[in-house]
Parts: structure tokens; C-alpha cells; sequence
């Protein structure tokens, strides 16, 4: 599976970004490989609209699950559910380790 996060750094230490369309970096970690693949979004921090573009970058990078702090807005979180990309937040006051260690104990928020 591979789990993506919206965080404030490109490392596995790095804080959660509550944000998601804003969100500095996403990072995407593959269970299978233990690799993690990151994208520097720190580029979309000014404009205006862009949760669907993010949407996207996650899709092309085949993410199937979303962790973040408080979730997408309305045009993102329809993106993401026509990709199949499932979301999970509360996580924005974390690590993304614990962030990873708490959705994988279900503690995490399923987004609808």
C-alpha cells in the first residue's frame, strides 16, 4: 500500500502539515518497498484553488491513502474520491512516524 502525508519536511521525523492543499511536502511511503517518495509542494503555497492540483500530484504518484491534519476542501476531497485515494485525518499534531503508527492502530479520523 502506498500512504501518503501532508507534512512541513521531507523526512519520516518530519512534523504533519495540517493543511493539504498547502501542505509544504507530501510524502509517500510504500509498505511494501519501505521506500518514500517526496514532492516538494511548497510551489502552491500562494495560489488560489489548489487542493484539486495536490489531488492530483498524489494520484500520478499512486497514492492510496491520505493522512493529514484537517482533511481537503470540497473540489480535492471529490478528486481524491474519484481516484480511489482514501482520506484519514487528525494527524496535524504529529510526527509522520506516529502519524503512520496511529492510522495503522485505527486511531485516525476516516474522512467523508
Amino acid at each position: 500500500m502506498r500512504i501518503a502525508f501532508t507534512t512541513k519536511g521531507d523526512q519520516w521525523d518530519s512534523r504533519m502539515d495540517h493543511r493539504f492543499g498547502r501542505a509544504a511536502y507530501l510524502l509517500v511511503y510504500d509498505e511494501e518497498s519501505g521506500s518514500m517518495d517526496v514532492f516538494d509542494n511548497r510551489s502552491n503555497a500562494g495560489e488560489h484553488g489548489v487542493g484539486p492540483g495536490t489531488a492530483r500530484v498524489l494520484f500520478d504518484m499512486k497514492a492510496e491513502v491520505l493522512i493529514t491534519g484537517n482533511g481537503p476542501g470540497g473540489n480535492a476531497a471529490a478528486v481524491l474520491e474519484r481516484a480511489g485515494i482514501r482520506i484519514f485525518t487528525g494527524a496535524g499534531n504529529m510526527r509522520v512516524k506516529e502519524a503512520y503508527e496511529n492510522y495503522k492502530t485505527n486511531q485516525l479520523i476516516k474522512f467523508n
